[in-house]
């Protein structure tokens, strides 16, 4: 068995780990901050000799077992400087040396989606979070980074699952909280639970206030049909519809979105979802919004016949990861808006590095592959204007941005 080592922690990863730099390797260490001095030993755990002086007390008292969290004894500098940081780090990696604003803040218990799972251990049922870096699940009974209808929801959960989930079966809870109340939808694995089970879950839903509860693709309860409003636009959404984790963030986003395109006439919105872009900038520009999920085309559709002072807007099916718009289809526009998934946007960017769009906005929740699509479009002539990160996932390794980027030396209409 290897001797201990004491090492001095020098940086913080991408991943909220302590680098610790020994002398024939770099170690990461959970939980360590820049400047402690810590012990390291083989099959044991690490142990802290020397904590940073400002080192914060965490918020919540799942903080090291629940994985959801690896920031929350940060200093807050430091916190803040380490978030813009993954980003700039993305960007570097891809040779760009890019201009990274401020970190934009959300505060606690802000966060309006979240999904939370449900595993029988023995006799007991644990219904929360997975354990970092396991498939063990976490009990919790707070989330400080939720909002609080979403926790005052856990044991309504427990209630309803309890009863009648089975050894080996998991479910998962996707909740969304809304003006209406929560829209709530489990799926689950590996069971089936008998349908004489719906009147009970649908009569505690109701009783709770729940706006809806949706079960695999069964609808057991409908009290208030849940919306979120887009730029004005009430949008009706289909049961475990993806919106943004954060309004506060969503709001700054939506802010950049339309800073980026004050003059353009013709905007494509690519990776529409419901319309949180689109209806903001259809206030004063025609719109193509583009998604491959027809629940949430559809949404927008039925919305767009009840926008008032709206310019047109066409919506449309289609999978921009398999078929992206060319760049031909690309020239009609002023300027293009892409919110894709973590996978990023690169056959669509590949086709906009050919175009002769004017402004490009790109929104991401994953730094690294943004940064390889603004490559490509860099590499395809346009210049890199500015890139907002966003503290969307608060205490989580995980960090939104938005990019800006233009054609130089053309009659900026975006």
């Amino acid at each position: 068995m290897a001797e201990p080592q004491e090492v001095e922690i020098v940086g913080i990863g991408a991943r909220g780990d302590g680098i610790a730099e020994a002398p024939h390797e770099q170690s990461y260490i959970a939980y360590a901050l820049p400047g402690e001095r810590w012990r390291l030993t083989d099959g044991a755990p690490s142990v802290m000799l020397r904590p940073h002086p400002e080192r914060a007390e965490p918020i919540c008292r799942h903080f090291g077992s629940c994985g959801g969290c690896v920031a929350q004894h940060m200093p807050d500098a430091l916190y803040a400087a380490w978030k813009r940081g993954v980003v700039v780090d993305a960007f570097r990696h891809r040779g760009i040396d890019a201009n990274v604003g401020t970190l934009f803040r959300v505060p606690p218990a802000s966060r309006r989606r979240l999904t939370v799972y449900a595993r029988r251990y023995a006799d007991n049922l644990r219904l929360g979070f997975y354990r970092a870096a396991t498939h063990e699940l976490v009990d919790v009974v707070e989330c400080p980074i939720a909002m609080p209808p979403l926790v005052a929801a856990l044991p309504v959960l427990r209630e309803m699952l309890e009863p009648i989930l089975p050894g080996q079966a998991e479910a998962s809870i996707h909740m969304l909280a809304t003006p209406a109340g929560l829209d709530v939808h489990v799926a689950f694995a590996r069971f089936e639970p008998a349908r004489t089970h719906h009147p009970r879950l649908a009569a505690l839903a109701s009783r709770h206030g729940f706006a809806r509860l949706t079960v695999g693709r069964e609808t057991l309860m409908l009290g208030r049909q849940p919306t979120l409003d887009f730029g004005g636009v009430d949008v009706s959404l289909p049961p475990q519809a993806f919106v943004q984790a954060v309004d506060p963030s969503e709001g700054e986003m939506v802010r950049l979105v339309l800073a980026a395109t004050t003059k353009a006439k013709r905007v494509a919105d690519l990776f529409c979802g419901l319309g949180t872009f689109t209806f903001p900038l259809a206030r004063r520009a025609s719109v193509l919004a583009i998604d491959h999920s027809e629940e949430a085309v559809a949404a927008l559709a039925a919305a767009v016949q009840r926008g008032q002072g709206l310019k047109p807007i066409e919506a449309r099916v289609r999978d921009l990861y398999r078929m992206p718009l060319a760049a031909k289809e690309l020239d009609a526009f002023d300027a293009v808006v892409l919110d894709p998934a973590r996978a990023g946007a690169h056959a669509q960017c590949e086709q906009l590095a050919r175009s002769k769009v004017e402004c490009v906005v790109a929104v991401s929740c994953n730094p690294a592959t943004l940064a390889r699509d603004v490559r490509t479009l860099i590499d395809g002539g346009y210049e890199l204007e500015a890139v907002t990160p966003i503290d969307q996932f608060l205490f989580a390794s995980h960090v939104e941005a938005v990019a800006v980027l233009r054609r130089p030396n053309r009659s900026r209409r975006a």
